[in-house]
């Protein structure tokens, strides 16, 4: 993937409905086959196959047509750069909160504070959607901690040899959390209700660079 992203290059975060994610799977499969190569821990183990990234994401889409995954995609043109998710929990007593995954940017577009604009998104979108918890697990002494702990996320504690990073080799993993929005949910049920509309909104984002 022949790409170069650099300060004077516009990057725009959008949601994706499962329409537009299954019409952006071939981006979203380079970007994360991107990810494993370059070591990030995200549930896979090098080498990645390109056709098995696509089916990884398209697999995705059910999730949100259902309203259980939002997923926002940042794209510099037609590519996809960035991305980061938030799986929302099925269980009646679990719906306040939600867990951060898969938050990716690809090597040619770091150092901008794309991530941290992902991280940003993702976090105003739980609070609008009636969340106010929010967790996520990430390897032990990754670059992504520093970003979460500046961010003012909570360490929770370590996991040792909790998952394989993408070489194979067992690796803790450190779980965080964060308190957002005001308060807790009066009703957990009406938070599922608020779910789609309030992601939706919030997804067009504004260009960022």
């Amino acid at each position: 993937m022949d790409l170069k992203v650099n300060a004077n290059m516009q990057v725009t975060v959008r949601v994706l409905d499962s329409p537009q994610l299954l019409a952006a799977v071939d981006e979203l499969a380079d970007l994360l086959v991107d990810a494993v190569d370059d070591g990030a821990s995200i549930g896979f183990l090098a080498p990645l196959g390109r056709t098995a990234a696509v089916d990884w994401w398209r697999e995705r889409a059910a999730g949100v047509a259902a309203g259980q995954l939002a997923v926002w995609a940042a794209l510099s043109g037609d590519r996809v750069v960035g991305t980061v998710s938030l799986a929302f929990p099925d269980k009646p007593n679990s719906r306040h909160r939600a867990e951060l995954v898969k938050l990716m940017v690809h090597r040619e577009a770091r150092g901008e504070g794309l991530g941290r604009r992902l991280l940003t998104i993702a976090e105003d979108a739980a609070v609008a959607a009636g969340i106010t918890l929010l967790h996520l697990d990430t390897e032990t002494d990754s670059p992504a901690e520093h970003l979460y702990r500046s961010a003012g996320w909570t360490r929770a504690g370590v996991i040792p040899d909790y998952a394989a990073n993408p070489a194979g080799v067992l690796r803790p993993t450190t779980l965080y959390y964060k308190s957002v929005g005001e308060g807790r949910a009066a009703d957990v049920g009406a938070v599922a209700v608020a779910r789609a509309g309030a992601v939706a909104d919030l997804g067009a984002g504004t260009p960022t660079r």
